[in-house]
């Protein structure tokens, strides 16, 4: 130690030597022993047989909150719902006009039309309605259907006046700018391109085309085909605009924190002005005649899975039978526990998911069975398909039928647990003039279908006889296989090119 370092030890002990010592804190008092626990008693087992499944409780009846609806004096119907768990809102105006509208060589026009709506209007440019949308949190978007048009925003309650503002510039002030129709126009060509090499794609074009010909607007594509859009002008689009955006074809559905009175009082402000005007009658070709049971082959060559399309006309969403067939279908493949998926999934392999379902619009659309099919098993597959769809005839099981009602019965409380998925199942209840108490009803229509109504549906609906057979697959694998089960003769197509 250097004198300099010791000298400082020094100086720095010499306070704490002079410190006063801390006094010593008194020792705690032991606490008293804790009195022993009572010994537990043992709890008794529950008497449960675990090789069941429990059973599920009567499904609640569903109540819902009250449509009220409005309408302004230029026939724009209002359809409102109350709900205020949160500040916030949906808004859809619904447009009752989509693609089954589209001119003959033209089609995709109805969906491109709606594509462009946010493409900027007379005082806004695409990029504004955007940065606008965003800065105020809100979400704005267009789309289109067979049978419907619509312009959805979702927005908060205290940027309401300002994100209504935004909604109707875009639904009453559409520019449609040449520049950016060309883009949309490229992107939906290259959209369009892309799928020209999927199987599952080209399946679903050719069975539409199949079943429907291409006289009836079913037929065709929704977003249209190369073709087409590449010939769609700006002209047509501003026609196809002024024809069919008028209030009264159309309805505003909203949801959310709001009241009825405020909400029409804001919508009468802004779509107030908007002109009526004559909305023409859609055109319905005729269906081709059914010409029996046929599978219509496209070859894909070297394709690994070979993509089913299987079914031909079925009903419009006006049939009476709407809630048995719903139940019918959710037994033959409605869900993931239905036969098909069962049969050709679960029990074969032959595919990730096979299912089933009715596209019921203004007027019939398809019924179809799908499923992707490893190429290998392509015969084996269509064997299980026929068989599902003749067994769908027969009496169903009583259980299995109530499986299939309290499925149907149990999943509809979770379509309105937001103010979006209320206003998207208002929907249908808007485009075809459904009861207002159709969903407060739902349960016990469900409930009252019995298995004698089942057995008429499917023998109504689905005639294995004359189902239409669309499969897209390599060739040169599957068609020896195909025309050995001899159960529907093999006609090659060409997608691509007409097919009647």
């Amino acid at each position: 130690m250097t004198p300099r370092t010791a000298l400082a030890t020094l100086v720095l002990a010499a306070p704490l030597a002079c410190a006063p010592r801390a006094s010593t804190p008194p020792a705690p008092t032991p606490a008293p022993p804790a009195a022993e626990a009572p010994p537990s008693q043992p709890i008794p087992p529950v008497a449960a047989d675990l090789t069941r499944p429990p059973e599920l409780a009567p499904p609640p009846a569903l109540d819902l909150p009250p449509i009220v609806t409005r309408q302004l004096d230029n026939g724009l119907s209002l359809m409102i719902v109350e709900q205020h768990e949160l500040p916030v809102a949906d808004f859809i105006m619904l447009v009752r006009t989509g693609g089954e509208a589209d001119p003959s060589g033209r089609g995709g026009l109805a969906s491109l039309t709606a594509d462009m709506l946010d493409e900027g209007t007379a005082t806004r440019g695409a990029l504004q309605i955007a940065d606008q949308a965003a800065f105020l949190g809100a979400d704005l978007s267009t789309s289109s259907g067979w049978d419907r048009s619509f312009v959805s925003l979702h927005t908060t309650t205290a940027q309401m006046d300002s994100a209504l503002a935004l909604f109707g510039d875009v639904i009453l002030h559409p520019a449609f700018p040449e520049a950016d129709l060309k883009r949309v126009r490229k992107e939906r060509l290259t959209s369009l391109l892309q799928l020209e090499d999927r199987g599952p794609a080209i399946a679903d074009r050719v069975f539409d085309e199949v079943v429907f010909g291409d006289r009836n607007p079913y037929g065709h594509a929704l977003s249209g085909t190369r073709q087409s859009v590449a010939a769609i002008t700006r002209s047509d689009i501003t026609r196809f605009y002024g024809t069919h955006y008028r209030p009264n074809n159309a309805t505003l559905i909203v949801v959310g924190d709001v009241k009825p009175d405020d909400v029409e009082r804001r919508v009468r402000s802004i779509f107030g002005p908007w002109q009526r005007g004559d909305i023409p009658v859609t055109e319905y070709g005729p269906v081709p005649p059914a010409k029996g049971r046929t599978i219509y082959l496209v070859d894909k060559p070297s394709a690994p899975q070979s993509s089913f399309r299987i079914g031909g006309v079925g009903v419009a969403r006006s049939t009476p039978d709407y809630f048995a067939i719903e139940v019918m279908n959710t037994i033959l493949g409605g869900s993931f526990t239905s036969r098909l998926n069962q049969n050709l999934r679960e029990t074969h392999g032959y595919t990730y998911g096979a299912f089933s379902g009715f596209s019921m619009r203004r007027r019939p659309g398809p019924f179809v069975a799908e499923a992707e099919i490893v190429a290998a098993k392509t015969d084996s597959a269509l064997l299980q398909f026929m068989a599902e769809l003749k067994a769908i005839r027969d009496p169903v099981p009583e259980d299995e039928l109530t499986r299939a009602k309290q499925l149907l019965q149990l999943q509809l409380p979770g379509d309105f647990e937001t103010t979006r998925s209320i206003a998207s199942r208002l929907v249908p209840v808007a485009v075809y003039d459904l009861p207002l108490d159709f969903y407060n009803e739902y349960v016990g229509r469900i409930g009252a279908v019995t298995r004698s109504d089942v057995e008429r549906v499917a023998r109504e609906t689905i005639d294995p006889d004359s189902l239409d057979i669309v499969i897209v697959g390599d060739s040169k694998l599957v068609e020896p296989a195909l025309k050995a089960l001899g159960i529907a003769p093999v006609e090659r197509l060409h997608f691509g090119s007409p097919l009647r």
